[in-house]
């Protein structure tokens, strides 16, 4: 397999892999005897498994289920994030793009990130501060920090869309590193390999501005990535699952 820094993959820890493991399932809900399974693919002992759990029910992220442990809040909601940049939802872009502004009155700092993390999580790109934009080809729901903060507008930007799309989004980048996640798909074999380059292939997704095909170009990797990372989950949630409950 390739160097896990050229993928961005860095050293799970324990926190990362119960997280990981969880937002793999549907639903996400595991065993902590299988959590506990999991751990140890990394090194990790049973011991510091248990701990991490009990820190993420105090913080909210997991709820405790009768021997069992399922996310819940925020986290349910990055799982759907991640399914939906795995499978988007698109529509027939007729050239217009969405358009935010900011127009909340004054904010904290808190409020500020939250938008800057909702606007990357809903695929907009910031053209200057408080103006944020993309295609009209996306089919999904605002979030909430968006709507408090930001009036929308349906638009049609008098420069080249190409060169605009291109100036958003670093195109070139993402799809080098996207190829050379398709090849650590096909070099992964075993479980603990498996488990960090899909870790890794689903943090590029959501990455992806998931642009209409006019913009993009024509090797674009995104649809490849998609159907072999669909096909490599299927079999090795199988092949973690079987390997969890033994």
């Amino acid at each position: 397999m390739q160097d896990g820094t050229s993928l961005g993959i860095r050293p799970l820890k324990a926190r990362s892999v119960v997280l990981s493991a969880l937002l793999g399932f549907h639903p996400p809900l595991l065993p902590v005897r299988a959590l506990i399974r999991i751990g140890q693919l990394f090194g990790i002992t049973e011991g510091t498994i248990r701990v991490v759990l009990t820190r993420m029910v105090a913080d909210g992220d997991v709820v405790a289920d009768n021997g069992a442990y399922r996310l819940s809040g925020r986290l349910l909601e990055r799982q759907a994030r991640q399914d939906e940049s795995s499978s988007p939802h698109t529509r027939r872009w007729r050239g217009m793009w969405d358009m935010a502004i900011v127009t909340a009155p004054p904010r904290t700092l808190p409020d500020r990130v939250a938008l800057r993390r909702s606007m990357a999580a809903f695929r907009l790109a910031e053209l200057r501060e408080g103006v944020w934009l993309r295609p009209a080809n996306l089919v999904r729901e605002r979030p909430a920090t968006v709507d408090a903060q930001c009036t929308f507008f349906e638009s049609r930007p008098e420069v080249d869309a190409l060169d605009l799309a291109r100036s958003l989004w670093d195109l070139d980048t993402w799809a080098l590193k996207a190829g050379r996640l398709l090849a650590a798909l096909d070099e992964a074999t075993d479980l603990a390999e498996g488990f960090t380059v899909t870790a890794a292939v689903l943090r590029h997704l959501q990455d992806d501005p998931i642009l209409p095909p006019e913009l993009l170009p024509d090797d674009w990797p995104a649809s490849d990535l998609r159907a072999d990372y669909l096909r490599f989950n299927a079999n090795y949630r199988l092949r973690l699952r079987d390997y969890s409950e033994a």
